[in-house]
């Protein structure tokens, strides 16, 4: 199905944490980057990720890429690595490089990312989702829609910190003007 605008892509259920498990699964990912290199999400053990997938044609991406770009500038310092992990088609993945100069996207970008991809790393059914990880690898916060900002300050703010405070909600979701098209 050819989606035009963010929607539901796939019917896979979502996995949540679950607080009765004491061991999370390690995540990992693997696709190009923009020069057609092979990209692995394990590359970035011992380094905080945020993982945004979105994709060219879709309104709430683009609305929250630049806060995105902002939050690289100012955590990246800190320790955080951004990835922005696209699910633009064969149709539309050559929109991609024009995009990214758009936005100004100065952090790693990913292309071949698939509803597949969403549905293992347990981040639900549309675009955008956003994955926060942990040194180890281990997928510790979820925000599935678009993110607001108090969403990822609070997120990394916590991530970078000792973490001795109470730990964000694990997964929120903002999908409230999501629709299938």
């Amino acid at each position: 199905m050819m989606l035009t605008r963010c929607a539901v892509i796939l019917s896979v259920p979502m996995l949540l944490l679950s607080g009765a498990s004491k061991e999370l699964p390690k995540s990992d990912l693997t696709l190009k980057d923009m020069n057609g290199q092979r990209v692995r999400l394990r590359d970035y053990r011992g380094k905080i990720v945020v993982l945004n997938f979105w994709a060219t044609w879709c309104g709430p991406c683009k609305a929250e890429l630049p806060m995105l770009v902002e939050a690289a500038k100012e955590y990246g310092s800190k320790g955080v690595v951004f990835v922005a992990a696209s699910l633009d088609d064969e149709k539309t993945k050559q929109q991609v490089p024009a995009f990214v100069s758009a936005h100004e996207i100065g952090f790693p970008v990913w292309l071949g990312a698939t509803g597949d991809d969403l549905a293992k790393l347990g981040l639900g059914e549309a675009l955008p989702a956003t994955a926060f990880l942990d040194p180890e690898g281990h997928i510790l916060l979820r925000i599935l829609g678009q993110l607001r900002q108090e969403d990822l300050k609070e997120r990394l703010d916590w991530l970078i910190g000792d973490r001795s405070g109470p730990a964000p909600q694990a997964v929120v979701k903002h999908l409230e003007n999501l629709h299938e098209k």
